[in-house]
């Protein structure tokens, strides 16, 4: 007698359940690592492209300023005008034609930072950009370099207005390590193809594996919201309105 379609759903999860479990866990495990190592570059191209150049600058701080924001533009540029399925190919095939012997796994991890480098670049440098300017200029009358109002004073305010693309972008990386099967690095869809080809059953097989997505976007979709009220704060503060005197 012929399956039906929650017969075949749970005969599948019996057969190749550990498979399901693995990808998913192999999964997590590049777009969480890509992620992180993505808001790293992110965080240090934007501060690049949003550091100023002053005319009273020396000639070759100058030069160098635009050199970085001009190395920063060009990386932005290619990796967000690119197709993550191509970077993927380009950079494990192109490698290991010229010689250099790299994993599926290192790769998928590279390709995620790559991206999520160029995607957060612009959010960071917006981020910074949101933020008062008489914030610089009262660490500039301090006599802070601008370095150190950057880091102490500017991007703790700008981090909560960066939350929410954060989140955004790690939910993402976790739906786009589908495409980088092609590299034959063994995530979720990978092991979903495995078990449709065996039994031809690939409505049932993807149902599984579209409902697995599903699962954990949602669950970091809350806890990213959880995590974003918290930076929020305390609503039900009162301002101070009055002085005690000494």
């Amino acid at each position: 007698m012929e399956k039906n379609i929650v017969e075949w759903i749970i005969f599948l999860l019996q057969e190749y359940g550990i498979y399901f479990w693995k990808g998913t866990l192999i999964t997590l495990e590049t777009s969480i690592l890509g992620t992180i190592l993505g808001l790293i570059v992110g965080f240090l191209l934007g501060i690049i492209q949003s550091t100023p150049i002053y005319p009273e600058d020396s000639m070759a701080k100058r030069v160098y300023y635009k050199m970085l924001k001009g190395i920063s533009n060009a990386f932005v540029h290619i990796f967000r005008g690119t197709p993550m399925m191509v970077q993927a190919m380009v950079l494990y095939y192109g490698l290991k034609q010229y010689g250099v012997n790299i994993t599926p796994f290192s790769a998928a991890v590279l390709v995620i930072m790559l991206n999520t480098g160029a995607y957060m670049a612009e959010t960071v440098r917006g981020g910074i950009i949101s933020i008062d300017n008489g914030q610089f200029e009262g660490g500039k009358a301090l006599g802070m370099p601008h370095f150190t109002i950057m880091f102490c004073v500017v991007l703790p305010q700008a981090f909560r207005n960066i939350i929410p693309e954060m989140g955004n972008l790690f939910i993402t990386n976790i739906k786009m390590t589908s495409v980088l099967n092609v590299i034959g690095f063994a995530e979720l869809y990978f092991a979903t193809k495995t078990a449709a080809n065996t039994y031809y059953r690939y409505f049932e097989a993807f149902l599984i594996t579209g409902a697995i997505y599903f699962i954990l976007c949602t669950i970091f979709t809350k806890l990213l919201s959880v995590l974003e009220k918290k930076m929020e704060g305390k609503k039900d503060y009162e301002l101070a309105t009055e002085y005690l005197a000494d």
